[in-house]
């Protein structure tokens, strides 16, 4: 998944009974389905109302993909945030990228401040990479033109990962440090000394990961103490909110929040890599902390959030719990219950962009489901693309949803899974796509950009 460490390869999947070849199965979903007429945002949005019914009064979306890498998935998600936007008061694209390069990418769609094509060129590296596509170059240029026709009202971007603290998240707990506290500067200055990133993206990541675990622990320890006492002055905060005013209180937790983003990005980094049961915790600890991020803005900013992710991350349930105990969907149910939806997507056959076995980025092309698989049975729906409320589907589906089947879920790296997912533990509502194409890669060296194919 984008942004990770890399954990290790999943293992065999076990599967329930197949029983696809069951016509009954296949009517029952086709009740529940209905057709989407495009994935492509152009032209109206009449036919995602009945998935808008499906998302009801939830504050945060979880929509997820099946690769990291197909046009298709991120051109629908651009589609149905409009639709979410328009429709139902979204307000809020969040992406399974840093928060800092969120920042930088929600100040240029509020104040078009920078140049977006260099801002995605220098925050989409290493396992960003992917996020570096036309497909969201058009979303936040759209984000960018609702701002201008809308001022009172925008739309917002935002990153829930920790891979990557850049310079400007550093600067701004400091610069509050110096504003508000200049006794303090000093401490915060020792505290974060080595930290702040002088170096492009990928190269800190590489940089980071190559520490000793003894020095990456060290880091950790000191932007703990960074973040603890930042918390401490709440007591001194809230005596000036009675004078001052909300705007203070407002400045006082978003620098609190920069702190908790710059310790979570060094206590991601502060586990054991050749222990497995540290990777797994790590793994933990990101989902953790990339729905409590989504929480945070969400309950801040009052707006209403498509959270865009790997299906594996949106989802309630892990389908690889060697290696991902607990992810994002099951977290961010804890915490908002109702007021969060996961819609899964899914597709039969088509081509994504991945990195292959001997490092290099290649254009992958895969045919039809095989027999056993959820795809094979989704696909037998009559519509071409279609979602489908899971908590409605009737009988005899909802006990097929409730099987885990193999199903295709494929992260940055290539071969992977298939891995045993049930559906219908997994998401609320699912989206089937009948074939997909490969995204369109801006960067040096990107599928899009002329690699091989394999």
């Amino acid at each position: 998944m984008a942004g990770a460490p890399a954990a290790a390869a999943a293992g065999s999947v076990s599967t329930a009974p197949l029983g696809d070849s069951d016509g009954s199965v296949v009517a029952a979903l086709e009740r529940g389905a209905r057709p989407l007429r495009t994935v492509e945002p152009q032209g109206g949005s009449r036919d995602l109302r009945p998935l808008g019914r499906m998302v009801g009064g939830a504050r945060v979306v979880g929509v997820g993909e099946a690769t990291h890498s197909s046009h298709d998935f991120f051109a629908l998600k651009h589609r149905l945030f409009r639709h979410l936007v328009e429709e139902k008061g979204f307000r809020t694209f969040a992406l399974e990228a840093s928060w800092s390069t969120g920042l930088r990418l929600n100040t240029y769609v509020l104040h078009g401040t920078g140049d977006v094509r260099r801002i995605m060129r220098d925050e989409f590296q290493g396992g960003y990479l992917w996020w570096d596509n036309t497909d969201y170059l058009r979303l936040i240029e759209w984000m960018r033109a609702y701002n201008v026709r809308h001022p009172h009202d925008p739309v917002r971007f935002m990153g829930d990962d920790m891979a990557w603290s850049g310079p400007e998240l550093y600067d701004a707990v400091t610069g509050y440090v110096a504003r508000v506290h200049p006794e303090l500067s000093a401490r915060f200055g020792e505290l974060y000394r080595g930290l702040r990133p002088t170096v492009a993206t990928g190269t800190y990541l590489d940089q980071y990961l190559k520490k000793p675990y003894g020095e990456r622990k060290e880091m950790a320890e000191r932007t703990g103490r960074a973040l603890q006492l930042l918390e401490s002055l709440k007591s001194m905060e809230l005596m000036k909110r009675q004078t001052a005013g909300d705007a203070d209180r407002r400045a006082y937790e978003r620098a609190v929040q920069n702190a908790r983003v710059i310790d979570q990005t060094a206590r991601q980094y502060a586990f054991d890599f050749e222990d497995p049961a540290q990777v797994a915790s790590s793994m933990r600890y990101r989902d953790a902390a990339m729905a409590a991020n989504v929480v945070w803005w969400q309950r801040h900013t009052g707006t209403k959030v498509l959270l865009s992710a790997h299906s594996a991350h949106v989802a309630y349930e892990t389908r690889d719990p060697a290696h991902y105990p607990k992810v994002q969907g099951a977290f961010l149910r804890d915490s908002l219950g109702s007021g969060y939806v996961s819609v899964g997507l899914a597709f039969e056959r088509g081509s994504f962009n991945a990195t292959g076995p001997d490092g290099a980025i290649h254009r992958w092309t895969l045919g039809p489901a095989g027999p056993g698989s959820n795809e094979r049975t989704l696909d037998r729906v009559r519509y071409r693309d279609y979602a489908v409320d899971l908590r409605t589907v009737g009988a005899p589906a909802r006990g097929w949803l409730a099987a885990a089947r193999p199903t295709r879920s494929i992260g940055t790296d290539y071969p992977d899974g298939p891995y045993a997912v049930a559906l219908g533990r997994s998401h609320d509502v699912l989206i089937h796509l009948h074939r997909v194409e490969a995204a369109w890669l801006r960067g040096p060296g990107g599928a899009g950009s002329g690699s091989g194919s394999r």
